[in-house]
Protein backbone atom coordinates (compact mmCIF):
# COMPACT_ATOMS: atom_id res chain seq x y z
CA UNK A 1 0.00 0.00 0.00
CA UNK A 2 1.25 3.17 -0.86
CA UNK A 3 1.81 5.78 1.83
CA UNK A 4 2.94 9.24 1.22
CA UNK A 5 3.99 12.37 2.90
CA UNK A 6 3.57 15.59 0.97
CA UNK A 7 5.13 18.75 1.82
CA UNK A 8 3.73 21.55 -0.23
CA UNK A 9 4.68 25.34 -0.42
CA UNK A 10 4.40 28.32 -2.88
CA UNK A 11 7.46 30.04 -4.31
CA UNK A 12 9.22 32.60 -2.77
CA UNK A 13 8.37 36.42 -3.89
CA UNK A 14 8.82 37.97 -6.83
CA UNK A 15 9.18 41.45 -7.59
CA UNK A 16 6.05 41.16 -9.94
CA UNK A 17 4.68 39.85 -6.76
CA UNK A 18 5.68 43.03 -4.62
CA UNK A 19 4.71 45.50 -6.83
CA UNK A 20 1.15 43.36 -7.96
CA UNK A 21 2.08 42.77 -11.31
CA UNK A 22 0.09 39.86 -12.50
CA UNK A 23 1.97 36.80 -12.58
CA UNK A 24 0.86 33.62 -14.05
CA UNK A 25 2.42 30.94 -16.05
CA UNK A 26 3.76 32.99 -19.04
CA UNK A 27 5.72 35.31 -16.75
CA UNK A 28 9.23 33.21 -15.48
CA UNK A 29 9.96 35.39 -12.94
CA UNK A 30 12.97 35.10 -10.48
CA UNK A 31 12.75 35.62 -6.60
CA UNK A 32 13.69 38.96 -5.35
CA UNK A 33 15.80 39.18 -1.96
CA UNK A 34 12.93 38.91 0.39
CA UNK A 35 11.86 35.95 -1.97
CA UNK A 36 15.55 34.31 -1.27
CA UNK A 37 15.36 34.95 2.82
CA UNK A 38 12.19 33.18 2.67
CA UNK A 39 13.37 30.26 1.05
CA UNK A 40 16.44 30.47 3.19
CA UNK A 41 13.97 30.24 6.02
CA UNK A 42 12.17 27.39 5.23
CA UNK A 43 15.34 25.63 4.36
CA UNK A 44 16.32 26.04 8.17
CA UNK A 45 13.48 24.73 9.09
CA UNK A 46 12.85 21.46 7.31
CA UNK A 47 16.23 21.05 6.61
CA UNK A 48 16.21 17.77 8.31
CA UNK A 49 13.22 16.01 6.79
CA UNK A 50 14.41 13.12 4.68
CA UNK A 51 13.36 14.14 1.84
CA UNK A 52 13.28 11.09 -1.05
CA UNK A 53 12.55 13.73 -3.70
CA UNK A 54 11.35 17.49 -4.91
CA UNK A 55 9.18 18.21 -7.72
CA UNK A 56 8.73 21.45 -9.13
CA UNK A 57 6.96 23.41 -11.94
CA UNK A 58 8.51 24.71 -15.08
CA UNK A 59 8.64 28.22 -13.67
CA UNK A 60 12.05 29.26 -12.28
CA UNK A 61 11.09 30.84 -9.36
CA UNK A 62 9.81 27.54 -7.43
CA UNK A 63 13.10 25.74 -8.27
CA UNK A 64 15.15 28.70 -6.75
CA UNK A 65 12.50 28.30 -3.81
CA UNK A 66 13.79 25.13 -2.86
CA UNK A 67 17.56 25.07 -4.55
CA UNK A 68 18.56 24.65 -1.25
CA UNK A 69 17.93 21.52 -0.63
CA UNK A 70 18.24 20.47 -4.33
CA UNK A 71 22.13 21.48 -3.35
CA UNK A 72 22.15 18.72 -0.89
CA UNK A 73 22.08 16.14 -3.54
CA UNK A 74 17.78 15.38 -3.10
CA UNK A 75 16.68 14.58 -6.87
CA UNK A 76 14.27 16.65 -8.51
CA UNK A 77 11.93 16.74 -11.66
CA UNK A 78 10.27 19.79 -13.03
CA UNK A 79 6.41 19.40 -14.23
CA UNK A 80 4.47 21.13 -16.28
CA UNK A 81 1.86 19.95 -14.38
CA UNK A 82 2.74 22.48 -11.09
CA UNK A 83 2.97 25.25 -13.37
CA UNK A 84 0.38 28.54 -12.34
CA UNK A 85 -2.48 28.93 -13.85
CA UNK A 86 -2.67 31.02 -17.05
CA UNK A 87 -3.80 34.75 -17.11
CA UNK A 88 -3.58 35.69 -20.60
CA UNK A 89 -3.79 38.82 -21.81
CA UNK A 90 -3.56 40.20 -18.58
CA UNK A 91 0.10 38.69 -17.48
CA UNK A 92 2.76 41.11 -16.92
CA UNK A 93 0.07 43.91 -15.99
CA UNK A 94 -0.69 46.23 -13.09
CA UNK A 95 -3.80 46.53 -11.11
CA UNK A 96 -5.79 48.91 -13.00
CA UNK A 97 -9.70 49.60 -11.73
CA UNK A 98 -10.72 47.61 -15.34
CA UNK A 99 -8.64 44.25 -15.08
CA UNK A 100 -9.92 44.19 -11.28
CA UNK A 101 -12.74 44.34 -12.35
CA UNK A 102 -12.30 41.60 -15.06
CA UNK A 103 -11.05 39.55 -12.03
CA UNK A 104 -13.84 40.19 -9.65
CA UNK A 105 -16.14 38.68 -12.46
CA UNK A 106 -13.85 35.66 -13.47
CA UNK A 107 -13.48 34.28 -10.10
CA UNK A 108 -17.25 35.35 -8.95
CA UNK A 109 -17.51 32.65 -12.46
CA UNK A 110 -15.62 30.07 -10.84
CA UNK A 111 -16.93 30.17 -7.55
CA UNK A 112 -20.56 29.91 -8.62
CA UNK A 113 -19.41 26.33 -11.21
CA UNK A 114 -19.01 28.27 -14.16
CA UNK A 115 -14.71 26.55 -14.08
CA UNK A 116 -14.27 26.66 -17.83
CA UNK A 117 -14.30 30.45 -17.93
CA UNK A 118 -11.41 31.79 -18.73
CA UNK A 119 -9.52 35.02 -20.12
CA UNK A 120 -8.08 35.41 -23.80
CA UNK A 121 -4.81 33.51 -24.01
CA UNK A 122 -5.32 32.31 -20.24
CA UNK A 123 -6.60 28.87 -18.53
CA UNK A 124 -9.17 27.71 -17.09
CA UNK A 125 -9.18 25.96 -13.57
CA UNK A 126 -10.60 22.77 -15.25
CA UNK A 127 -7.71 23.21 -17.87
CA UNK A 128 -5.32 23.35 -14.57
CA UNK A 129 -6.37 20.44 -13.08
CA UNK A 130 -6.55 18.34 -15.99
CA UNK A 131 -2.89 18.66 -16.20
CA UNK A 132 -2.52 18.86 -12.06
CA UNK A 133 -3.86 15.06 -12.29
CA UNK A 134 -1.39 14.26 -14.69
CA UNK A 135 1.20 15.71 -12.30
CA UNK A 136 -0.04 13.93 -9.41
CA UNK A 137 -0.35 10.80 -11.40
CA UNK A 138 3.60 10.91 -11.90
CA UNK A 139 4.28 11.42 -8.00
CA UNK A 140 1.89 8.98 -6.82
CA UNK A 141 3.65 6.52 -9.46
CA UNK A 142 6.78 6.20 -7.36
CA UNK A 143 5.72 3.93 -3.90
CA UNK A 144 9.58 4.55 -2.85
CA UNK A 145 9.25 7.97 -2.60
CA UNK A 146 7.46 8.44 0.97
CA UNK A 147 8.42 12.16 1.57
CA UNK A 148 7.78 14.51 -1.07
CA UNK A 149 8.76 18.26 -1.22
CA UNK A 150 6.39 20.09 -3.72
CA UNK A 151 6.90 23.64 -5.11
CA UNK A 152 4.19 25.80 -7.42
CA UNK A 153 2.36 28.68 -7.29
CA UNK A 154 -0.88 30.37 -5.44
CA UNK A 155 -3.90 30.12 -7.71
CA UNK A 156 -2.58 26.41 -9.14
CA UNK A 157 -2.00 25.39 -5.40
CA UNK A 158 -5.35 26.48 -4.31
CA UNK A 159 -6.61 24.16 -7.25
CA UNK A 160 -4.13 21.02 -6.43
CA UNK A 161 -5.44 21.23 -2.77
CA UNK A 162 -9.14 20.96 -4.36
CA UNK A 163 -8.06 17.78 -6.60
CA UNK A 164 -6.02 16.04 -3.10
CA UNK A 165 -8.50 16.66 -0.58
CA UNK A 166 -11.41 15.35 -3.53
CA UNK A 167 -13.48 19.04 -2.69
CA UNK A 168 -14.72 20.97 -5.63
CA UNK A 169 -13.00 23.75 -7.31
CA UNK A 170 -15.93 25.87 -6.14
CA UNK A 171 -14.10 25.59 -2.64
CA UNK A 172 -10.58 26.61 -4.07
CA UNK A 173 -11.02 29.53 -2.10
CA UNK A 174 -10.86 27.68 1.47
CA UNK A 175 -7.01 27.47 1.00
CA UNK A 176 -5.23 30.39 1.79
CA UNK A 177 -1.72 30.83 1.42
CA UNK A 178 0.95 33.63 0.98
CA UNK A 179 4.87 33.26 -0.45
CA UNK A 180 6.64 30.24 0.98
CA UNK A 181 3.94 28.91 3.81
CA UNK A 182 3.39 25.20 3.98
CA UNK A 183 0.37 22.52 3.67
CA UNK A 184 1.82 19.31 4.78
CA UNK A 185 -0.60 16.16 3.19
CA UNK A 186 -0.78 12.96 4.01
CA UNK A 187 -1.75 9.66 1.77
CA UNK A 188 -2.83 6.57 3.81
CA UNK A 189 -2.97 4.24 0.97
CA UNK A 190 -6.59 5.11 0.38
CA UNK A 191 -7.09 9.38 0.59
CA UNK A 192 -5.41 12.48 1.31
CA UNK A 193 -5.56 14.82 3.87
CA UNK A 194 -3.95 17.69 5.24
CA UNK A 195 -1.80 17.54 8.73
CA UNK A 196 -0.50 21.06 8.05
CA UNK A 197 -2.83 23.83 6.95
CA UNK A 198 -1.46 27.04 5.36
CA UNK A 199 1.56 26.89 8.06
CA UNK A 200 4.13 29.87 8.11
CA UNK A 201 5.76 29.52 11.32
CA UNK A 202 9.06 29.18 9.68
CA UNK A 203 8.77 32.82 7.96
CA UNK A 204 7.25 34.64 11.54
CA UNK A 205 11.10 35.78 12.35
CA UNK A 206 11.23 37.57 8.68
CA UNK A 207 8.40 39.69 9.94
CA UNK A 208 10.70 41.63 12.02
CA UNK A 209 13.84 41.10 10.29
CA UNK A 210 12.41 42.55 7.37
Amino acid sequence: MVQKTLYIIRHGQTELNKKGIIQGRGIDADLNDTGRLQAAAFFKAYRDVPFDKIYVSELKRTRQTVQQFIDLGIPFEKLPGLDELAWGIHEGEASTPENRLAFLNIMRDWLEGRLDSKFEGGESPNEVQARQKEALNVIMSHPEEKTVLIAMHGRAMRLFLCLLTNVPLTKMDDFPHQNVILYKVNYDGEKFSIADFNNSDHLKHLATDL
